[in-house]
């Protein structure tokens, strides 16, 4: 792992592999490479030595970074930025204004990942270090950051999987870096010549309507680019809001169908993770490729999300 080299997605932006959860092509950090140099993520604190190994190899030096955005403060995303900063003199976090109390006093996001990692929470997400309140700046619907003479990134409110998540948009590419709003790319299937996208359903936020609805606009923004949190880059724009919108619907009615029966998580974890089998069987995917180590814990966390969200419906 430590030898990997950061992933040129094009001249001026790369992709720096943070092997969350000890896997590679999980989750990254996005560098662009303008007058103010700019990440988009972090991941998670043990990320974090991978994103100043990225960097170095890049050229780049600490005291370079002038911006760190955070698409939303959940700690995959953002867990690391407090860890970060602390080395990198001139930065400056943005995040949405929803999200920026919880990366100064992280402890209810902490409280929250150790319900659904549990023992596994220290060697995931540990040390989670508050972000000093001079060093942010907040960004909502429609504002802007200038990076570089001809490069204004634009944010833009797209809830559904958070109601603290923006998406940022790159003019220069018509890109745009949606953090999890519009799913997870398993880019470990590429080379099964299968390019494959599930919604993320993880508590306690979900709203399969609000993701619809950013699903729908993002759709209307005739991008030409998708830089995922999870993880790398699409093209093929609308084939991947397709498929995750579908899935959307499928998790939706399995949640519904398994909550009438008075089913638990786990059973509704079992059952998204047998459709996706499924799926990926008629793909012909073999059926024990590794991917479904890491599917198994995304259908556990979205069951989570499902399970949430249904119980909020009642009250």
């Amino acid at each position: 792992m430590e030898d990997k080299q950061p992933i040129q997605m094009d001249e001026r932006i790369h992709l720096i592999d943070g092997f969350d959860l000890g896997v590679s092509e999980r989750t990254g950090t996005y560098v662009i490479n303008e007058d103010e140099l700019t990440l988009i993520e972090t991941g998670p604190s043990p990320s974090v030595k991978y994103i100043k190994k990225g960097l170095d190899d890049l050229g780049f030096s600490l005291e370079d970074v002038a911006y760190i955005i955070v698409t939303h403060v959940h700690l995959d995303h953002a867990g690391g930025v407090g860890l970060l900063i602390e080395d990198c003199p001139n930065a400056t976090v943005i995040v949405h204004p929803k999200g920026a109390r919880h990366l100064v006093n992280p402890k209810k996001l902490a409280a929250g990942a150790r319900g659904v990692y549990g023992d596994s929470f220290t060697e995931l997400f540990d040390p989670i270090v508050p972000l000093p309140e001079d060093r942010l700046i907040k960004k909502g619907e429609g504002e802007i950051l200038t990076i570089g003479n001809n490069c204004t990134l634009e944010f833009f409110d797209t809830p559904g999987h958070a109601r603290h998540h923006f998406s940022v948009y790159d003019p220069i590419t018509n890109g745009l870096f949606t953090g999890d709003t519009v799913g997870i790319r398993y880019k470990q299937l590429i080379d099964e010549g299968i390019d494959f996208f599930l919604p993320s359903t993880s508590p306690n936020h979900f709203d399969p309507s609000a993701m619809h609805a950013s699903i729908d606009r993002i759709r209307n923004m005739n991008l030409d680019r998708i830089y995922y949190g999870h993880f790398g880059m699409t093209e093929d724009v609308n084939q991947a809001l397709s498929q995750v919108s579908e899935w959307l619907d499928i998790f939706v009615g399995i949640g519904e169908e398994a909550m009438s029966e008075g089913k638990g998580y786990d059973v509704l974890a079992s059952r998204m993770l047998e459709q996706v089998r499924g799926d990926l069987s008629i793909k012909g995917l073999r059926t024990d490729h590794e991917i479904y180590i890491l599917l198994n814990l995304d259908m556990q966390v979205c069951a989570l999300g499902m399970i949430d969200y249904f119980n909020k419906l009642k009250q």
